[in-house]
């Protein structure tokens, strides 16, 4: 899944762990990912966010997709800091799964909060013939 990550790639999102129900990737602010304000814009923390909560309900190796989600800031991020997003899976039943999801920089301060709901659908990531 990751090979196949585009944005995760043009942004440098790095997949640091994942197990099922669980991802933790980083990610460095750019320049690039700055709003008129000088701070993190917020579609890149989202974009962060919903990357973990990606890899965390898909780790299962059942194809999962996002119902919804809710995001907040709590704290503006920087050029230059260095982002983790840790998703962890609140719920599991049947198919659908919540996942909660906490950006911090370098310093340990929260920028976003996030909350996702998956729906498992048909197929798996990893082929059973592949493994």
């Amino acid at each position: 899944m990751f090979a196949r990550d585009h944005v995760s790639h043009a942004l440098g999102i790095v997949l640091q762990e994942i197990r099922p129900g669980y991802a933790k990737l980083t990610m460095r602010v750019t320049q690039a990912m700055l709003n008129g304000h000088g701070t993190l814009h917020g579609g890149m923390s989202f974009t962060l966010a919903d990357t973990a909560f990606a890899y965390a309900c898909n780790a299962y190796n059942q194809n999962a997709v996002a119902l919804g989600c809710d995001i907040i800031y709590p704290a503006a991020g920087r050029e230059g800091d260095d982002l983790t997003a840790e998703a962890k899976e609140c719920l599991l039943a049947g198919r659908t799964g919540v996942y909660d999801v906490a950006v911090s920089n370098q310093d340990g301060v929260v920028l976003a909060l996030f909350r996702g709901q998956s729906r498992r659908i048909e197929g798996q990531i990893v082929p059973p013939e592949a493994v």
